[in-house]
């Protein structure tokens, strides 16, 4: 699939792994809002939307993504990926696939184990199950050699 690459800093990971932990052992989502600039999918936001979660899901209910909807039209974004967490291994649950908030051909959906606990901003490609959604609408594994061409963090 022949996608334009996204592109986070350090900090933002970093971010997004606080917000991740601060949920506690409940499953949680955060959307990485951005925008296309010269062939690169830029972050230029992580935003935590409201939600409904417990151990094991997540929803983002009516209000949260009219609040969501607002921001991205205000601010000239869109949802470039989502990321979210697991109470174990990561993987793409079936819940996952059908609740998916970013759609486009090319998403990522990025997912977490253990609920973050662990994972650091210098290992965070390596715990993360990167997700990729293909012209079909399916979600397909991004093996982990090629994550680093379809997600790159830098300064």
């Amino acid at each position: 699939m022949n996608t334009n690459p996204v592109e986070i800093s350090p900090a933002q990971i970093a971010e997004t792994i606080q917000l991740l932990r601060d949920a506690g052992r409940q499953e949680c989502i955060l959307l990485w809002l951005g925008r296309r600039e010269q062939g690169i999918q830029r972050i230029v936001d992580v935003y935590k939307p409201i939600q409904e979660a417990d151990k094991d899901y997540f929803v983002i209910p009516r209000q949260g993504m009219a609040v969501l909807m607002e921001r991205l039209r205000t601010q000239g974004l869109y949802v470039v990926s989502q990321v979210h967490t697991h109470p174990g291994r990561a993987f793409h649950s079936h819940a996952d696939d059908k609740w998916a908030i970013v759609r486009h051909t090319g998403a990522l959906s990025i997912v977490l184990p253990f609920f973050a606990e662990s994972t650091t901003v210098e290992h965070f490609l390596q715990e993360a199950a990167v997700f990729q959604l293909d012209s079909r609408n399916r979600w397909n594994e991004v093996a982990s050699e090629n994550v680093p061409d379809q997600l790159r963090v830098t300064p």
